[in-house]
Parts: C-alpha cells; structure tokens; sequence
C-alpha cells in the first residue's frame, strides 16, 4: 500500500468535512440552543487532523487499485468517527458508541437512528444529521479528482471504489471531468428539490432537512412521524418524484446534453427501474384501498412508499407495517433489489439482478444447444464474463455478511426475526423495517456489540462489500 497517499487524500477529506461543519455551526448560531460550541470543537479537531495528515508528502501520486480501495473504505470509517465529534460534545447522545452508530447511519445514507424523540434535538445537531446524508450520498472520496490535480485523475480506481454498481463507469474519458458532471448534476437537483419544497409551504430549515435527506436517499427527518407530520400533500408528491429520480443512475442525466436520448430510453436498468416501481405502485394501492377507504388515497401513500423503498431512502408517511402481507412483501422486494448503479441509492442494484437473471438465461439455451455460442448482453453490448461473475460474487458475499450478522445479534440481544430485519436494514442502507423497530422506531435498545456489527454492515452496504473486506486483507497493508 501506498501508505502516505492514503494519509493524503484522508487528510484532504477530513479537511472537507471539517468545511461543511461550518453549516450546521451556523444553524446553531441562528437557533442558539446551545449546540454551537460542539461544532466549534468538532470543526477544530478535524481541521488540524486533516491539515496534518494532508500535509504528508507521497513519493507516488499514482492511485493504484489497492491503494484506493484501502483509502475508500478506511475514509469512510474515519469521517464517520470524526463526524460523530458533534454528538459526543453536544451530550445529546448516551455513549460513544451511539454517536458513531447516528453518524455512520448518516454518511452511509442508511438512515436508521438510536433516537427516540428526534424533536428535542437541537436544529444544528438534526442539519448536521441530514447533511452527512447528503455529503455520502455519492461520497466524499470522489472529490477528490476534482481538487486534487496532483493526483493522476487518469486512473479510474477511484470511481471503482466509491461509485455502487458491479462496472462503475465514466461519464467522460477523464475521471476529473467525470467527476465534476456528476457532482454538477446532484447540485442542480438538490437546488431544484429544495425550491420546490420551499414554494410547497415548507419552512426553509424543513426543506433543507428534506432536501438533503432525499438527494442522499437516507431518509432522516427533524419530525418523528418523519415526512408524515408535515400533513403536505403537495410535499409528498414532490419528495415523491424526486426519491425516485435520485435512485437513478447519475451518467443517464447526462446522456439528454450528450445527444444520445436514444441510449437513455433503451437502457434496460432504468426500464426494469421504472416497470418494477409501477407494477408495485398499482398492486399495493390496490391491496390497501380498504384501509384508506378509495383508490386514490390509497395511490398517493403508496407511491410514496414505492418511491422511498426502491430508492431505499426510508421516509415515511403511512405505518406499512400495518400494511397487509402482500404489500410489505412487495416493499421489502424493492428494498432488496434498491436502486439504479450510480445512483445515491441502496440495494443490491437492480442491475446485478439483471445480469444474474441474463446468465442464467444463457445456461438454459446452452442446455438445449451445446453448440452455441451465446453470451450475456446489457443494452445490445456483450458483457464481460468477469463482470457478471462479480454480480455473482456479490450475492454471494451479501449473504455471506448477512447470516452471521443475523446469528450474533440474534445471540446477543434480540429475536431472530427483529435480528434478520436489523441487517437487512443496515446492510441495504434502507433503515427503517417492519417488526420491532417498525417503520418509523430506534435502534435504541440494542446492544453495544450489536449496534458495532450494524455499523458494519451499513458501511460494507455502502461501499458494496469488497472494498471493506480488502482492509482484512494482509497484502493490502504491504508496501507498494
């Protein structure tokens, strides 16, 4: 391992959260309940952290494949520990292990809390909340491109790393500008959003929340009922779309301005994206017509519900826990397969499914023709073996996570099923779920060591595995 590149660009990114910690220090300027000294604090030592670490100089700013897969997953670790700073100083939470669950769950975009009444909380600690959310929606690590000339941005290791989705790809030849479109285009929506929400009659300081929430589809929310308190219907629409618009894979906004309209609708994930939402929409509102007495109410929770289940963004605004059996079961279907790769999304990535379905299309033709000569296509292309066979291994991994995860929770603290659901949650970074905690509950009574191995999770979830279980790995701390 490059060692002192890895500190650098970990200095770097210390050194931009320390900046947004300047944000929420305002909010609590402006509020003045009292919270503003714990970001004084936090915003300090992350700033000398990262000054110094950023200060240590490579003597090769190449960023080979183990290089940046080591810094990604130990840069999402660090910043969750250093963006727990804030919980810990504002003595709003009971121990240090829950500051860093909240705040993994945020930069993660899991959304899953160990709060109980989030009303009380000071607004600079609920912004500082949402707007990890939104900072670790696409990640942090791909900035990086983008500030640092010095570092060789031709290399696309980076994209690998950070970026969801079995074959991250760039937009354009290099990864600076790849880079900066995307970040380009999650502004103007994340602009775009807040305005919205601001004419819908939303204050400023809820649309914010809202707005940084949804962009990163984490699904926090500064009210308990979370989107359902604010009793907006027009809100809900928007927060609708946009869920749903988030879950999408960033390259396709960019296609339109490329003159390539043609690929963008013929791209078969976002086609099965947007089949899979309606088909669900239409069997759920019928199926919960009797509980809200019409098809019509029925049709605007449940496309809420849809929306923030396969963008895995976890507001709610109905209990679907009292939802009728089909219709949970159709929720947690979408909350498993998640979002478009490339997206802000969680999930496995629609697109995995694809590829699996696709090779397992092609054996059953080989079985009736030996002969033939048949691969595995994705929009028209042929795929590369090796990256269906990393689709595989992902599902693989997954449950490979999943069930010892389940087993020692389960052990430790809770029932199996409320065990399943807790990982299941953490693991697809969807937060909320149906049994014990519920739709809209805390993770306040689990165990220390429980609460650790869910940390896990939420990171592995996000950063799709591999570059977490590389940090096991011994040759990943040999020196390049």
């Amino acid at each position: 391992m490059n060692s002192r590149l890895v500190i650098k660009l970990i200095g770097n990114i210390l050194i931009i959260e320390a900046l947004f910690m300047f944000f929420p220090l305002l909010v609590s300027l402006i509020y003045g309940r009292g919270d503003h000294t714990a970001f004084i604090f936090s915003l300090l030592i992350t700033a000398v952290a990262g000054a110094s670490a950023s200060s240590v100089k490579p003597k090769d700013n190449k960023i080979r494949t183990r290089d940046a897969f080591t810094a990604t997953a130990l840069s999402w670790i660090i910043i969750s520990c250093f963006g727990a700073l804030p919980y810990y100083f504002s003595g709003c939470f009971s121990s240090v292990i829950d500051c860093v669950f909240e705040s993994v769950s945020g930069f993660t975009t899991t959304g899953a809390t160990i709060l109980i009444d989030v009303e009380i909380m000071p607004e600079g600690i609920l912004f500082w909340r949402s707007m990890s959310q939104w900072m670790g929606g696409l990640g942090i690590l791909l900035l990086i491109p983008a500030l640092m000339p010095s570092i060789h941005a031709s290399s696309v290791n980076i994209l690998r790393a950070e970026l969801t989705g079995p074959s991250p790809h760039k937009i354009v030849p290099g990864i600076r500008e790849t880079a900066k479109i995307i970040y380009t285009i999650y502004f103007v929506m994340t602009a775009v959003l807040f305005i919205l929400l601001l004419i819908s009659g939303l204050s400023v300081f809820d649309s914010l929340i809202s707005t940084f929430s949804t962009a990163g589809t984490g699904g926090v929310s500064n009210k308990n009922a979370s989107v359902g308190a604010f009793g907006n219907a027009s809100a809900e629409i928007i927060l609708t779309v946009f869920m749903f618009l988030f879950g999408i894979s960033f390259s396709l906004y960019y296609l339109p301005f490329a003159g390539d309209l043609k690929k963008l609708v013929k791209d078969e994930e976002l086609r099965l994206y947007l089949g899979m939402a309606f088909v669900c929409v239409i069997i759920i509102t019928i199926n919960t017509s009797g509980i809200y007495g019409g098809f019509l109410k029925a049709l605007r929770y449940t496309a809420f519900q849809v929306s923030a289940a396969v963008s895995t963004t976890g507001f709610i605004d109905a209990n679907f826990s009292l939802w009728p059996a089909m219709s949970q079961i159709l929720l947690i279907f979408l909350m498993f397969t998640g979002s478009c790769a490339g997206s802000t999304g969680g999930g496995i990535k629609i697109v995995r499914g694809l590829l699996l379905f696709k090779m397992v299309k092609v054996e059953l033709h080989k079985v009736f023709h030996p002969d033939s000569v048949k691969t595995v296509k994705l929009n028209g292309k042929k795929i590369n073996p090796e990256i269906v066979s990393k689709a595989a291994l992902f599902f693989f991994l997954y449950f490979a996570i999943l069930l010892p995860s389940t087993a020692l929770i389960a052990a430790d603290s809770k029932d199996i099923l409320t065990s399943a659901e807790a990982v299941f949650a953490s693991l697809n970074n969807i937060g909320p779920e149906f049994g014990l905690i519920g739709a809209a509950g805390s993770y306040y009574e689990f165990s220390v060591l429980s609460k650790i191995i869910l940390s896990f999770n939420m990171v592995a979830g996000r950063l799709e595995i591999i570059p977490v279980l590389v940090l096991f790995t011994p040759a990943a701390w040999k020196k390049t």
